[in-house]
This record gives structure tokens, sequence and C-alpha cells, in this order.
């Protein structure tokens, strides 16, 4: 039986590791071609000979979103390899964690650089294409900060708010050429990055221990719970799904606080 995903074309930033690596394995059991745009050449390749291995498509570029020139490289790489290009995740991201009057200048840029402009660098270089055949999926991954503040990540909720205006702006603009934008918003997700923040407390079993008491669950997300919401919004089944943002976070966000 032919995957969800079966003859797309797909680009996956930051696919190295975590929920971009578990979206590009996913994506390529569901069929697509999948090209993993990652800056470190080591995880990067390892992906992309892993897909191979198993008989995926599958080709490493390595991507540097902050740079726009990097951006429209991985694009132009992608459709000399397989012709096209359906859907392209942006996932690529960091943590810029500051109070407000403590952000450097240096640090609010190194912030927008990847987890705003990133994403408009991936997305202009990757729409012309995509308007030209005349349909494709963008499926953003944004974040609980998109929508919630918590004090202490300062500027990282700022930038992926303005991921969600993005997300908006790009969907209803191209939406009538056949171009869907999408955005999912992970709350805590058990990744290597989730798991070298807990390394910087003196006790990190405990500080995992508190974040999954802050979930309904009792739990944190797993990154192929990420990957199994982008294979349904990169899919043909969700034709009328635009410009929205879904939220994988166990139900912390509309959790009532006393």
């Amino acid at each position: 039986m032919a995957g969800r995903l079966a003859d797309k074309v797909a680009i996956v930033t930051g696919a190295g590791r975590g929920i971009g690596a578990a979206i590009a394995r996913r994506f390529a059991l569901e069929g697509a071609a999948v090209v993993i745009a990652e800056k470190d050449p080591v995880t990067g390749a390892a992906i992309a000979a892993e897909l191979s291995g198993q008989g995926a498509r599958a080709l490493f570029v390595e991507t540097d979103v902050s740079l726009p020139a990097s951006a429209e490289a991985v694009v132009a790489r992608t459709l000399a390899a397989f012709g096209r290009l359906d859907i392209l995740v942006n996932n690529a991201g960091i943590n810029v964690f500051h109070e407000p009057l403590q952000t450097s200048a240096e640090e609010w840029r190194r912030c927008f650089a990847v987890d705003l402009d990133g994403v408009w660098h991936m997305c202009r270089a990757a729409l012309p294409s995509m308007l030209e055949q005349g349909q494709g999926a963008i499926v953003n991954i944004a974040s609980s900060h998109s929508s919630t503040i918590i004090p202490g990540t300062f500027p990282y909720p700022v930038a992926k708010h303005g991921l969600l205006g993005l997300t908006r702006a790009l969907g209803i603009e191209y939406a009538a050429r056949g171009v869907r934008v999408n955005a999912i918003a992970p709350g805590y997700i058990d990744t290597e990055i989730a798991r070298d923040y807990w390394a910087t407390f003196a006790d990190p079993a405990a500080e995992r221990s508190r974040a999954e008491s802050l979930h309904p669950p009792k739990r944190i997300g797993r990154p192929e719970e990420v990957a199994m919401t982008a294979v349904f919004l990169a899919s043909d089944e969700a034709p009328f799904i635009n410009a929205a943002s879904i939220a994988i976070d166990g139900g912390r966000s509309v959790l009532y606080h006393d």
C-alpha cells in the first residue's frame, strides 16, 4: 500500500536530531523523498544515510537557515535531485532564554536569525516552485511559547509569536494558488534540547519530573507524536486546513491555573 506521502518531495530543516529527525523518518516511511537540511554535517549525513539504508530517497544538504543564500541553495539542490518540491517543514530552531533587560543585541539577533528570519528565508526560497506547480504544503514548527509567555524565556516567545503571524499571513496570501501554510505548536517534547536544558539544573531528574507534572497526562510528548501531525498537515488529507496552529502539549495550554 502506498504511503500517505507517496511521490511527494519534502525538505525538513533541522532534521539531524529531535523533532526534525522524527519528522524525516516518518515522512520517508510514508513514501516521501526527504531532503535533510541540517547545519550539523555529522548528524545530518547520519540521518540521510539511515533513511537511504532503509530504501528511502534521502539527500543531506548542509544548510544554515539564517543565511538566505543557504536556503536558496537547498531548494535548488532539491529541485535538481527530485524535480519538484511539495512539502517544506521549518523545524530548525534554537532556544534563547533571558530576562528582557539582560538580553544583549547579539542574543536578540541570534534568536530571530534562526527562529523567525530562518523560516522566512526557507519559505521565500520554496514558494516560487510550489506556486508554479499550483500546490504545496508548508509546516512551521512553532511552540507553546507562540501563545503563552513564560518569564525568563525572552526573546524566544517574541520570535515564536512572530512565527504564527508569518504562518497566517502566508497561508492567507497563497491559499487560492494551492499552497497551504500551517503550524504545529509543541509543548515539552523529549528531545536532546530538553535534556540539555534539564542538565543545567543541579538535579536534572527532578527538573524532568517537574516538567512532566505540569501536563495533564503526567508525561511529556514524544518527537514521533509531532511527526505524525506533520504527516497529516503535509498530506492530501488536510486540504482545507490552512493558516492554522495545532497544539501538541497534552492539554497544558488550556489547563486551569489557580
